[in-house]
């Protein structure tokens, strides 16, 4: 338990471990080598997959910042593999990847990046007393 910053009011904070992370890098990091010989529709799919999954499990937690550097890795993962992939210079990369907003898009056959960043992360509510009993009352009158 910790204190909230500017309370005196305790909360259960609940922080993603290293290993989980470490685990949905090394997925990435096998997804999105420069070598890679995928299509960048199926690359984007499964990353997709595993991102929004992993999103889903954790986004109870404080996790905000874990999802944004998380965010941030895949897409440098993505931009060095198109670069050599499509032997690319930095110029190239952003002529091919910038959409005509000026906003960065990595995309293909109508899939695009999923950004880890844009989940929302809603913590629990502490509930007390308020929680159910999952047992019937003892001794039922």
């Amino acid at each position: 338990m910790e204190s909230k910053r500017g309370s005196d009011k305790w909360y259960v904070y609940t922080f993603i471990d290293d290993r989980p992370v470490r685990t949905v890098k090394a997925k990435i990091r096998a997804l999105t080598h420069r070598t890679s010989q995928q299509d960048l529709a199926s690359i984007l799919t499964r990353l997709g997959q595993i991102m929004r999954g992993w999103a889903n499990y954790f986004r109870h937690a404080v996790a905000k910042w874990t999802f944004s550097k998380l965010d941030t890795f895949t897409w440098w993962r993505l931009a060095h593999m198109l670069r050599a992939r499509h032997r690319w210079n930095w110029g190239q990369l952003r002529r091919h990847l910038t959409a005509a907003t000026g906003r960065w898009v990595i995309a293909a056959g109508g899939i695009e990046y999923f950004r880890l960043a844009s989940v929302t992360v809603s913590r629990y509510a502490y509930r007390g007393n308020k929680i159910p009993a999952f047992w019937p009352p003892a001794n039922p009158a």
